[in-house]
């Protein structure tokens, strides 16, 4: 008979054009494992975003599997051994896997023992980032060269449909409990504004479809966060509930060319993943050593203004919708991601890391490569990033992006307030009681940065 296998889930929890899924499936039996391994990441665990998240996705990929006749185990403790003790109770010698570039997962690779033979495939990107070379045959560090070269490999292989039964070998195996895993909130339950997701492969092709027909808008709708004009899937493609694909084929066929800028996002996804291969340490040390010399604000008044921007509390109206945003759904538009960062590193002079951080635990989309890379970007401090002097003013912004509706949606003291005086509450002399003013003047804090950074 054959010997079962393993197939290793950990941020592609889809059955549908999982390369690690068909190979085991036709090798014969085969059973699913997750194991939540917080100790092989140690300072990159999950935040508690992801967490939610993790919760309802395994439990959406678990039914899927059932529904096949399949199994999900579940483990926690070091990947390496929970796989190794489930393939010794299966009689199993081989881990079908996808490839991940995070540098804990490959940790966790490499930690396998011997007699494990670990099979990896491609499929979480659009092309294996090490696949995407110069001329010279070395690794891109700059997007724009990046993607043409990548856009020579595309389209990507054709999307294969999920096995239709899954052949699992019926052996007990101890495997622990989702609900003893505590990754929903309790005391408090912050997540109630969470409910507008829905976790899993359905949902994931759910969230597609929603936003396919407004795709012709993409490029001019996605800066303006009052309009629903971005895809919401990146949450979905964070823990690989849909692959890159099956959004680079649905898209291209329903938009055609113009769904190159989207498309274009896709492939800053892949960049980015390529960087953390190339940088693994990108998260926590500047791409580039002349910013090692940055005197960040620290101390006591520093640490007043971080916690005034985590609340949504800088009297910025745009950049304090999008932290509320943030904290009440675990998501936060695009355009107004870049404008809080901004203001965070450069009106505010504090580390970006702390930022990244901050999204880190409260974005349920928290990849490590985007993540890392857009803060590094923002900041001036990355490999490829906006120079430091190009300070984006809020004030400015709002309007340019019409952000109205946006703030009025998730700044309750400003729902009330009219016309343009929105952006600018202070300003305009029409600030309610109960909304701060702002934390620190544009030109102040410009001017603050700007001689910072002649220090370096």
């Amino acid at each position: 008979m054959t010997s079962p296998s393993i197939v290793w889930f950990r941020q592609d929890l889809r059955l549908a054009d999982q390369a690690a899924v068909a190979a085991a499936h036709a090798g014969g039996p085969w059973i699913g494992v997750y194991v939540l391994d917080d100790e092989t990441a140690e300072h990159r665990a999950m935040g508690a975003a992801q967490r939610w998240w993790l919760h309802h996705s395994l439990t959406s990929l678990g039914r899927d599997l059932a529904g096949k006749g399949g199994r999900l185990v579940l483990r926690r403790g070091r990947a390496a051994d929970e796989l190794d003790k489930v393939a010794g109770a299966i009689g199993a010698d081989t881990v079908h896997a996808l490839r991940h570039y995070e540098p804990w997962w490959k940790q966790a690779e490499t930690a396998l023992p011997p007699g494990l033979t670990l099979r990896l495939y491609d499929g979480n990107r659009l092309a294996p980032p090490e696949g995407v070379l110069t001329g010279s045959r070395g690794r891109y560090r700059i997007f724009t060269p990046y993607w043409r070269a990548l856009k020579e490999q595309m389209p990507p292989c054709r999307p294969q449909p999920a096995p239709k039964e899954v052949n699992a070998p019926h052996v007990g195996i101890a495997e622990a409990s989702l609900a003893d895993w505590d990754l929903l909130p309790t005391c408090p339950d912050w997540a109630g504004g969470f409910a507008i997701w829905t976790p899993g492969e359905a949902g994931a092709r759910e969230a597609l479809d929603q936003f396919l027909p407004v795709l012709d808008h993409y490029d001019t709708d996605r800066d303006r966060p009052s309009v629903e004009g971005t895809s919401r899937l990146s949450p979905h493609l964070h823990f690989g509930e849909i692959s890159p694909a099956t959004l680079w084929y649905r898209a291209a066929g329903q938009a055609r060319g113009k769904a190159e800028p989207w498309l274009r996002q896709l492939g800053w996804r892949d960049f980015c993943a390529n960087i953390i291969d190339i940088l693994p340490d990108y998260g926590d040390t500047n791409g580039r050593e002349l910013w090692d010399s940055m005197a960040w604000r620290q101390g006591a008044a520093a640490d007043r203004d971080f916690r005034a921007w985590t609340r949504g509390r800088t009297g910025y109206p745009i950049v304090d919708a999008g932290m509320r945003e943030l904290w009440a759904t675990g998501f936060m538009h695009n355009r107004v991601r870049m404008i809080a960062a901004s203001f965070l590193i450069k009106h505010l002079l504090i580390d970006w890391r702390r930022g990244e951080r901050w999204f880190w635990d409260t974005l349920v989309d928290a990849d490590h490569g985007s993540n890392a890379v857009n803060w590094q970007w923002v900041a001036g401090t990355g490999v490829d990033s906006n120079p430091f002097g190009r300070i984006m003013a809020p004030l400015v912004q709002s309007p340019k992006f019409d952000a109205g509706g946006y703030i009025r949606s998730w700044v309750s003291e400003l729902s009330d307030v009219e016309g343009e005086a929105i952006h600018d509450p202070y300003g305009a002399g029409l600030a309610p009681s109960g909304y701060p003013p702002p934390i620190i003047g544009h030109r102040e804090a410009r001017e603050r940065a700007l001689a910072a950074k002649t220090g370096i």
